[in-house]
């Protein structure tokens, strides 16, 4: 069922504050007469945030023009004539309210769209879009709007019992006003005949007698009045930071965490739009309260009478200037992180938004925000309040910027497009530790003040860890430093502290969710692959995945230590594997061709029982991101020596499998060519201007031990008659065979020396290049 089918059958609460989101900014009838023309539109694909892609949101807003003016002249008969009136005064102005500005259209239309949904979502109790059921989170949702409601009706409550107070005690001091009447005019009666005197005084005696006893009891009725009064807010205060707790010690640190893991490729960390409504009706709630507080006391001031109420007005006050403090410096948040991998000299982006901003109008005076970089050590000092002079360790370009309010969605944000890190100060390291271990973090502060210049704020945000890097090469070691940081810190730590071990089943979880991420799949890393990087990292050949779940893995072992016999840490090598994959054979892995995670002694288990050349596309244990072929023939299992990124830029993974005709199917049983043809360049175009295109062609040329069925007589067997590009004489090779060749390496692979190896490649690369481009534009 279509989104806006679903919405308009909201009740109650859901149905009123759907009906909220809609407004001069964008009519409920646009939504509802093109409501399945708008779902349609590819809303998300435009960032709001990036000035870029205005043109993108400018083709939206005019086609959306052109859709309400095609609808409008559809329209006939009575109804049709107003209907086709009143939509065309919509397209105009949807074109004057957004023609200088369409991003604010979409992000008009994604709030709407994303709090339309969430609100069905509530109110149904259906499935959640990532696969898993809402019926936990529902009902907490259901809690915090039903202890909202408890709220509301106990801030009523003290509203109404504040009345009648007020009333009771305007009465009181009318009342007393007549008893200082009564006792002028029994001051004035010196002046009267005794006879009369007595009479009157007699009197006004009697009366005064009872107004006083009357303001007597009042007094103590009042003073009540106001003892219960202010225990009633008390018990709403309670239940008030009870509330706050939730929301922001629970519901934000989560969005938090989950911001955090979305840095590891976890899933997104979800809109801010109903923590925002959560904390502004927060924000709403305890500034009645304020008010009523300041009234009580108002009228404790107006007519003093002893008694505990003063100090327990006290309390409160100081109570409820605690409450929306903490409100106020924990709703300040990084919605866009800035970069945890950040490369000096190169722009960066952030985006800090106030989450009850708009609610306490700090838009009406913007407040300025400033980012600037400080060290792990100056961020603790920050939390412990030791230091107050913000010294950074680095400059950055662009750091300021002003807050600025989207008036329909109601948020307040600034939002840093063109920062840059000109320089970075570092700090003396600890033992082993490298540049890439050391942590950052950009902080974010401003300044404003609520309630009229009645109360300031000096509010300040820190972002997730950050690694400064000047070069890339240096990426591979940061990526390992921010997400070690991101899986395994703490709510609440101490800047930036993390486990130096984690158990072995904890890293495997963020391996997969990194790895998934990567992949852009759900195909992650199964159970025998996580026995395979379990084997690597820890010397081990165990193949029970149950030996490994009680086995710890420190920092030092994941990225500081080399692998036993390698060049290079347990880290440098998956992240290897993950960079190849990414950058060319994602859609193999995802199509569930690549085993990848297998050494060569499983490698030749699996295919020595499999027909003659049956091929399985392994990770190589020796090269950081490279991935061989391993085929059996003659009952022998072969491995090329393996493919890395720059071969791929030369030709790709599928084209190569096509050029090597030894190759028939891919493990266990599947012809070649059902899993790789789709992804086969196709063959080249006729001559241009008389010259041929030259092809590249991968080619292996091995002379076997034992003949082929049907050779030449005679003659040695090869499996294709070309050189290869990366191995530049005939070689007969065998993984499992004593072999002493120099070409080999201890594994069994080739080992060409680098020079040869760089030949060959810049011959190829030579070769793809066009005819009049070889010889310095020189034709032949």
């Amino acid at each position: 069922m279509a989104l806006w089918a679903q919405a308009q059958q909201l009740q109650g609460e859901a149905l009123h504050r759907m009906q909220s989101l809609y407004g001069q900014h964008f009519p409920i009838e646009v939504r509802h007469y093109l409501a399945q023309w708008i779902e349609a539109q590819p809303w998300d694909a435009v960032d709001p945030e990036n000035t870029q892609e205005e043109f993108k949101a400018k083709r939206l807003l005019d086609s959306l023009i052109q859709e309400l003016q095609k609808r409008a002249e559809h329209q006939v008969g009575e109804d049709g004539f107003l209907l086709k009136i009143k939509l065309g005064h919509y397209a105009t102005q949807l074109k004057v309210t957004y023609d200088r500005c369409p991003l604010e259209l979409v992000r008009s239309i994604k709030h709407i769209l994303y709090n339309e949904e969430r609100l069905v979502q509530e109110a149904m109790n259906v499935t959640s879009p990532a696969g898993g059921t809402i019926d936990g989170t529902s009902q907490k949702y259901q809690q915090i709007n039903q202890t909202f409601e408890e709220l509301r009706v106990m801030t009523q409550d003290t509203e109404n019992d504040l009345r009648k107070l007020q009333h009771s005690q305007e009465y009181f001091i009318i009342q007393y006003q007549e008893s200082l009447r009564i006792q002028a005019q029994i001051n004035s009666l010196a002046n009267l005949p005794p006879t009369e005197r007595v009479q009157r005084e007699s009197s006004l005696q009697s009366k005064r007698a009872t107004v006083e006893a009357w303001l007597t009891r009042e007094a103590n009725t009042l003073l009540k009045y106001r003892q219960d009064l202010a225990e009633k807010m008390q018990k709403t205060l309670a239940s008030l930071r009870k509330q706050q707790t939730v929301i922001l010690d629970d519901e934000l640190i989560q969005w938090k965490r989950r911001q955090q893991l979305a840095g590891n490729g976890g899933p997104q960390e979800g809109g801010l739009d109903i923590l925002q409504s959560w904390c502004e009706k927060l924000a709403d709630t305890i500034w009645q309260n304020r008010q009523q507080i300041r009234r009580v006391e108002h009228l404790t001031q107006q007519l003093p009478i002893p008694g505990p109420t003063e100090e327990l007005l006290s309390e409160l006050n100081t109570t409820i200037t605690d409450i929306i403090s903490t409100l106020v410096t924990s709703t300040f948040i990084i919605e866009k992180q800035p970069p945890q991998v950040l490369k000096t000299q190169t722009k960066f982006a952030a985006t800090v938004r106030f989450l009850v901003g708009g609610k306490l109008n700090v838009h009406m005076n913007p407040p300025q925000v400033k980012a600037i970089i400080i060290s792990e050590q100056q961020a603790k000092a920050l939390v412990k309040n030791e230091n107050t002079r913000n010294d950074s360790s680095g400059d950055i370009l662009n750091n300021n910027c002003v807050m600025e309010y989207h008036q329909t969605t109601g948020t307040l944000s600034a939002h840093f497009r063109n920062m840059s890190l000109k320089r970075i100060k570092r700090s003396d390291r600890r033992g082993a530790e490298s540049v890439t271990e050391e942590k950052f973090t950009v902080l974010f502060e401003s300044q404003f003040t609520v309630g009229g210049n009645e109360l300031v704020f000096h509010v300040k945000t820190l972002s997730l860890p950050v690694v400064v890097i000047v070069h890339g090469s240096q990426d591979n070691n940061a990526t390992a430093t921010v997400l070690w940081d991101n899986a395994f810190s703490e709510p609440g730590r101490v800047p930036f502290v993390v486990p130096d071990k984690v158990l072995w089943p904890q890293l495997c979880e963020a391996l997969n969710m990194k790895y998934k991420a990567e992949m852009q799949s759900n195909r992650g890393l199964s159970e025998e692959n996580l026995v395979f990087l379990a084997q690597k990292a820890f010397s081990n050949c165990s193949n029970n995945p149950e030996d490994y779940r009680s086995m710890t893995m420190t920092w030092s072992q994941f990225n500081r230590e080399n692998l036993p016999g390698r060049t290079f840490t347990f880290w440098q090598w998956f992240d290897g594997v993950m960079e190849l994959m990414k950058r060319h054979l994602r859609a193999h892995w995802n199509d569930g061709a690549i085993l990848g995670f297998v050494n060569k002694q499983q490698a030749q288990d699996m295919l020595m029982s499999k027909p003659n050349r049956t091929f399985l596309l392994r990770f190589s244990d020796s090269e950081i991101g490279g991935i061989t072929i391993a085929w059996s023939e003659e009952r022998m299992v072969w491995n090329l020596m393996p493919f890395t990124t720059k071969d791929f830029t030369i030709r790709s993974l599928a084209d190569r499998i096509s050029d090597l005709n030894h190759l028939h199917f891919l493990y266990p049983s599947q012809p070649k060519d059902e899993v790789f043809s789709r992804y086969y360049s196709p063959p080249h175009s006729k001559p241009v201007d008389g010259y041929v295109k030259p092809e590249i062609k991968q080619v292996v040329k091995v002379e076997f031990s034992s003949p082929s069925p049907d050779p030449s007589p005679g003659t040695p067997s090869f499996v294709d008659q070309a050189v290869s590009p990366t191995v530049n004489q005939p070689h007969a090779f065998n993984l499992y065979s004593g072999m002493s060749d120099s070409m080999m390496d201890p594994d069994g692979e080739f080992d060409l020396e680098v020079e040869t190896m760089d030949m060959a490649r810049q011959v190829e690369e030579f070769l793809r290049q066009p005819i009049e481009n070889r010889w310095g534009g020189q034709q032949s």
